[in-house]
């Protein structure tokens, strides 16, 4: 998550994962994802007030798991808080991108967690076959939408467990918010014009993966589709309030930049006149140097156990 353009709104996909192209996709919606590796990195680091609040709610789930799969690992940011999370658990990576994946080794390495960390590199869910033995905890954050089949790739992660094991999905949620409604300047309800924007482009991405599948999306209903039980879904809430931190506000000026080359010709002028003035450093009124930027988000997880 660079081809023109990055993905839009990088919450999306907080820890990446590559994924394919097929015929006639979209070229707006192709990612990079290797190039974005340190944006993608200082995102999930930003985020890891929320990732540890999800964590520990796994962790009263999942007792003394052996192996933790995070699928879709990107730079593995949330791949080190489980090795964190749960010491005597190894876990491992597993990325379309061996350059995220070296990021994700680099980074267990400096932590100290080499000696229970490894790396898996190929498409989801097909490289999962390579796992040496079944998971206890498969977790699958923000990048199963990668996946044009999302059924058949939760019944292949389902596979994958061992009996009791679980499968945990953070699809879903709320869109980031940055600003307030009214910014004193242009029409109010700039970040509610952007979501439309970002749901196209979502399922203009969606429609150009190969094998690309329309699913509503009742994870619980899927979930129990591939063959696991005991359902459950809980919300996570990252509320960083103003004045932003410099990492905070760091984070807010490279989103909106990639909002504004992924839609400047299709915002309104007002609107793209607006968010222009929003990234100029020298504007008393930019998110460079207004007092009342701030970053809330609330990302969901649905979990499942194999029964058998």
């Amino acid at each position: 998550m660079a081809h023109h353009p990055h993905a839009p709104h990088d919450d999306q996909d907080p820890h990446g994962h590559s994924h394919p192209h097929g015929p006639g996709h979209d070229h707006r919606t192709d990612i990079d994802w290797a190039q974005m590796a340190q944006h993608l990195e200082a995102q999930a680091e930003l985020f890891t007030p929320l990732y540890e609040r999800a964590l520990s709610w796994l962790g009263r789930e999942v007792t003394e798991p052996g192996l933790i799969v995070d699928a879709g690992s990107g730079p593995g940011v949330v791949s080190c808080l489980f090795a964190e999370t749960f010491p005597g658990a190894r876990v491992m990576a597993v990325d379309g991108s061996e350059p995220l994946l070296r990021r994700a080794g680099e980074r267990a390495a400096r932590l100290g967690y080499a000696d229970r960390f490894g790396t898996l590199s190929g498409e989801l869910p097909d490289v999962l076959g390579e796992l040496d033995y079944p998971a206890d905890l498969l977790w699958a954050g923000r990048s199963l939408h990668h996946l044009g089949d999302q059924r058949a790739a939760l019944a292949a992660f389902a596979r994958r467990l061992g009996p009791g094991g679980t499968l945990a999905i953070m699809e879903g949620g709320l869109p980031t918010r940055f600003l307030p409604r009214d910014l004193g300047f242009g029409r109010p309800g700039l970040e509610a014009r952007l979501d439309v924007l970002e749901a196209e482009w979502f399922a203009r991405m969606r429609a150009g993966l190969p094998g690309s599948v329309a699913e509503t999306e009742d994870w619980a209903a899927l979930l129990a589709a591939a063959g696991l039980r005991h359902s459950r879904s809980r919300s996570f809430l990252l509320d960083l309030p103003a004045p932003a931190s410099d990492r905070a506000r760091a984070y807010v000026v490279a989103s909106l930049s990639r909002l504004r080359e992924a839609f400047g010709e299709d915002l309104a002028p007002d609107d793209r006149a607006t968010v222009d003035r929003l990234l100029d450093p020298d504007d008393a009124a930019s998110v460079h140097r207004r007092c009342d930027v701030f970053v809330l988000a609330a990302h969901t997880v649905h979990t499942a156990v194999r029964a058998d």
